[in-house]
């Protein structure tokens, strides 16, 4: 991959050497002092989505980091994290780097909101460490497990990766997560997010699949949970519909859909999201 390709895949501008053997890459708004100048006190991490990056915030994150502190790692294998070698990447696992990360930082109270895959990161960190959050939300995700046609895909996707490897895979997947009107009218932003996925390792690409193939109904977690929750689902969305991201809620759950949004909000809507997450911020002080 060329120097200026590799620009493109993250935004991604520290690393931290976690101890499970990770090289974690993550883009810090306020690296300096966390945001102290400026008055900030809050922090929210973006966990981004399958053959993502960091690089899928950056529609949002200049609005968003004059209010709060800002966290967007690369997940293991992609981006500019480094790939392992575990046959499956579960959820649990990737968890366990990002609560690595907040404890390295010294971040004790963060907002932490995933995208799609970083969704169900997101449900198995407030599982296993609730008390490291102040509120979490899905984005484009579920609480659902896979359906039985959903774990077939995902052995298809194995297949067709291990067979042609990534770029073919990454071009097939990416107008997908588009709304369908929004195929034709972001050509340049589709390619953009080509770019990015094109960055994700033939052992991340696997292991991630085969992780959220095998991944946990946590349904209860939202249910259950005395944390504000956000759920965010575009009203064209043909990966994950609205009725399964609001398909767990409790009494205080906010719900935003994103009427011109596929799978993409932060880049197919970046003015609405960021509206969304804003108005979750104040409304849980």
């Amino acid at each position: 991959m060329t120097e200026a390709n590799v620009e493109k895949i993250s935004i991604a501008q520290r690393k931290l050497f976690l101890n499970n053997g990770v090289e974690l890459a993550y883009y810090d708004s306020h690296p300096d002092d966390g945001g102290a100048a400026d008055g900030i006190t809050e922090v929210i991490v973006l966990l981004h989505g399958y053959c993502g990056s960091s690089a899928y915030w950056e529609p949002i994150v200049d609005e968003l980091e004059q209010y709060v502190r800002i966290i967007a790692p690369d997940a293991r294998g992609h981006g500019r994290s480094s790939a392992t070698n575990e046959d499956v990447y579960t959820m649990e696992m990737y968890a366990e780097d990002v609560a690595q990360m907040l404890i390295t930082l010294q971040i004790h109270n963060a907002v932490l909101l995933g995208h799609s895959l970083g969704g169900y990161i997101t449900l198995a960190l407030a599982e296993m460490y609730a008390k490291k959050l102040s509120g979490f939300g899905l984005i484009h995700s579920t609480a659902l497990e896979d359906s039985e046609a959903a774990k077939q895909n995902r052995d298809k996707a194995v297949a067709a990766l291990e067979e042609s490897g990534v770029q073919p895979f990454v071009d097939g997947l990416i107008p997908k997560l588009f709304a369908p009107a929004n195929v034709e009218a972001m050509p340049s932003e589709i390619e953009r997010a080509k770019q990015i996925g094109y960055g994700t390792s033939l052992q991340g690409a696997v292991g991630t699949a085969r992780g959220m193939k095998i991944r946990a109904n946590r349904t209860h977690i939202i249910e259950q949970t005395e944390l504000p929750v956000l759920l965010v689902s575009g009203a064209n969305d043909k990966v994950i519909p609205t009725d399964s991201t609001f398909a767990a809620s409790n009494g205080s759950t906010v719900k935003v859909v994103l009427d011109s949004a596929g799978h993409m909000g932060m880049v197919e809507q970046p003015k609405e999201l960021v509206q969304a997450i804003l108005s979750f911020m104040k409304s849980k002080q």
